[in-house]
């Protein structure tokens, strides 16, 4: 096909198409005229030849501003963009037609070695007390983790030896495999794209550049931390092979249940019994808090079970902040399972005297029950 026929006519796309639409349109045709697909038509085969130079051109903004200029004589006369004879390497975006239609990815076609892979996060799961994620604590912990090898520096390589380039990816890290007009890239499988070889590996670690040893780790947890709080130790996870850089390592908290407390968020919950009388006269109780001290609950007269209390600013921290959460108290109030013969004198006497109104709540039920009953 002729080289002279307009590249946005080639694309049938207007002269003002952005570089979207061109490339759509690019893609369309390229599948539609790919030889593979069309039984190795000779005229689908020059279709798609001359898309593709359309495209080299017109998907580029400096040689598309030169041919709406000057035309196709812009490139003539050795000015750096041919006609469809220049092998592979014309065809930059041909990745992108090989994943439509094969539904995978070719590869890039800019060469290079294959870019480390850092190592694997790690995590480490750590039970806490409350107490601890109250006042925050330093520990130690001791795992079990890829770590770079001494002998050979992380390298991979026997000492006094060193590396070679790759002969089969000549250090690229890739090899190039021709099917039909694609050239697809794929990892190299001899130095699985390191792009070099180890000639003597280390006797250590045999040539990974890492081994497994224990490794104690000193780890801050703050104040206010809660189940399931995350903390991160940059680098401190598996090291790289062949001196990559090394992952993270996550501890992951979980709180121990505490005899007394229940916690939700910064509030702490408690549950505290008390007498009939304190229930009825009032009173002070004591409660010690997971900061160490006593904290006073004043409780007012005939206070009812169930009902709670709240102290502010005795609750547990905020994380990484200021202030705290409020210590809430349940009251429940405990009947006498023994009595003496002086207290229950006293009760009789006390019940002698009941009018009512005493309790409020159980007259009123008492009363519904009878109006319910007709009687």
């Amino acid at each position: 096909m002729s080289t002279e026929i307009d590249y946005y006519e080639l694309l049938e796309v207007e002269r003002t198409a952005d570089a979207a639409a061109i490339k759509s349109a690019y893609r369309k045709l390229a599948m539609k005229y790919h030889p593979d697909k069309n039984g190795g038509c000779t005229d689908s085969e020059a279709k798609f030849k001359a898309v593709s130079e359309a495209y080299e051109c017109l998907k580029d903004p400096q040689k598309r501003a030169a041919y709406d200029r000057f035309g196709h004589a812009a490139f003539q006369n050795g000015s750096g963009f041919g006609g469809g004879g220049r092998g592979a390497g014309g065809f930059s975006d041909l990745g992108d037609i090989f994943e439509t239609i094969f539904g995978q990815a070719a590869g890039g076609f800019g060469g290079g070695r294959q870019a480390q892979r850092r190592g694997a996060d790690l995590r480490y799961d750590m039970e806490i007390t409350l107490d601890d994620a109250y006042h925050g604590k330093k520990t130690e912990i001791e795992i079990e983790v890829s770590a770079p090898c001494e002998s050979c520096d992380g390298s991979g390589a026997q000492p006094g030896t060193g590396v070679r380039s790759c002969g089969t990816c000549h250090g690229h890290g890739q090899v190039r495999a021709q099917q039909g007009f694609f050239v697809v890239e794929r990892t190299c499988p001899s130095c699985h794209g390191a792009g070099q070889v180890i000639e003597s590996p280390c006797r250590s670690c045999r040539g990974e550049g890492r081994v497994d040893r224990p490794k104690t780790l000193s780890v801050n947890i703050p104040a206010g931390v809660d189940e399931g709080t995350r903390i991160r130790l940059s680098g401190e996870g598996e090291a790289g092979a062949r001196g990559a850089p090394a992952g993270d390592l996550y501890i992951f908290l979980h709180v121990k249940r505490h005899p007394i407390f229940e916690r939700d968020g910064t509030t702490l919950f408690a549950r505290a019994p008390i007498s009939i009388t304190t229930a009825a006269l009032g009173g002070v109780i004591e409660v010690p808090g997971l900061d160490g001290q006593r904290h006073e609950i004043r409780i007012p007269s005939g206070i009812q079970s169930g009902k709670q209390i709240r102290q502010r600013g005795a609750g547990m921290p905020v994380l990484n902040g200021r202030g705290q959460g409020d210590l809430v108290i349940q009251v429940d109030v405990e009947t006498p399972t023994k009595l003496s013969a002086k207290q229950r004198e006293l009760l009789e006497a006390f019940r002698e005297t009941e009018t009512g109104e005493e309790c409020p709540q159980s007259t009123g039920f008492f009363s519904k029950l009878k109006e319910l009953w007709g009687d």
